[in-house]
């Protein structure tokens, strides 16, 4: 079985893509860590900052999971995900 050689233009893509994924999640945490030190001391009991914990990890936990899955489905379909775009910017440029 003869293996396909991958362009190297759909690997820069994906990588690409992939890298700004990370900095979104990592930008994405941040935020959500940074308001929860902001807004903690104005909520007025210790139940409801808890609960605003809990449901904010519950968002960021989620977030990164859809994330991954999004990052895990582009590598296995790079192919066709990213060949689809590469066939068109070809025939943009002639």
């Amino acid at each position: 079985m003869q293996k396909r050689v991958e362009d190297p233009r759909i690997r820069k893509m994906f990588h690409g893509d992939r890298n700004w994924a990370f900095v979104a999640v990592a930008v994405l945490w941040t935020l959500y860590g940074f308001v929860f030190y902001e807004v903690k001391d104005l909520t007025g009991s210790q139940a409801a900052t808890v609960v605003l914990g809990v449901f904010g990890a519950l968002v960021l936990l989620f977030n990164s999971a859809s994330i991954l899955a999004m990052i895990y489905h582009l590598n296995e379909e790079r192919e066709e995900i990213y060949g689809l775009d590469i066939h068109y910017l070809d025939a943009r440029k002639q």
